[in-house]
């Protein structure tokens, strides 16, 4: 008699799991379940779409500020793209960001060799001179940054104001509250400032 009573409740058991599984083999096909409008569950990921380039992420995370994602995104950039003058540049500002002058200076002069009529990483090698204690050099390479621009990037201007006023004065090259503007392709800038 007892086994009886074993048997439907096996069979159930067996019967729930075999639903169960049935289920989840359901959930987990590609085409998965469909997502009723009142349903209380999530909507799976939706894994056509087309991941956005991993250099507008960069420059996306360095104008808010996210410098350690920024060369993150820079960094993957760099295996779909190679090692462009942009990708450089967005590495070397980063780095620069992030206050690994040495660093943001070889990539940023890479940067340069790269592509030598391109403003932008040129201006943020000057930056990354001014940074360095390296004023001389700095003034030389945002004055080709500021020719090449034809004089219409306010940051390269600036930049190159704070660069001349440093070279001029060296006595008050101690550290002061400057601001230096980085700047990117397609005419956006970054401001960087000193660290206190």
């Amino acid at each position: 008699m007892a086994k009886t009573h074993r048997a439907p409740r096996a069979r159930l058991l067996q019967m729930t799991a075999a639903a169960s599984a049935l289920a989840l083999a359901a959930a987990c096909a590609p085409s998965g379940l469909k997502q009723d409008k009142g349903s209380p569950w999530a909507p799976g990921e939706d894994h056509r779409q087309q991941a956005e380039d991993s250099l507008v992420v960069g420059h996306r995370l360095m104008a808010a500020g996210e410098h350690e994602l920024a060369l993150e995104a820079f960094t993957r950039a760099a295996l779909d793209h190679g090692l462009t003058a942009e990708v450089l540049s967005g590495m070397g500002s980063a780095k620069l960001g992030l206050r690994r002058l040495g660093q943001a200076e070889e990539l940023l002069r890479r940067a340069v060799d790269a592509d030598p009529a391109w403003p932008e990483p040129m201006n943020n090698l000057g930056v990354a001179l001014m940074e360095r204690g390296k004023t001389a050099e700095a003034v030389q390479v945002l004055q080709r940054a500021y020719a090449l621009d034809n004089g219409e990037s306010d940051a390269i201007r600036d930049n190159l104001r704070l660069a001349l006023a440093k070279l001029e004065n060296p006595a008050h090259s101690e550290p002061q509250q400057e601001d230096y503007k980085l700047v990117r392709q397609g005419g956006g800038s970054y401001l960087i400032r000193q660290a206190p």
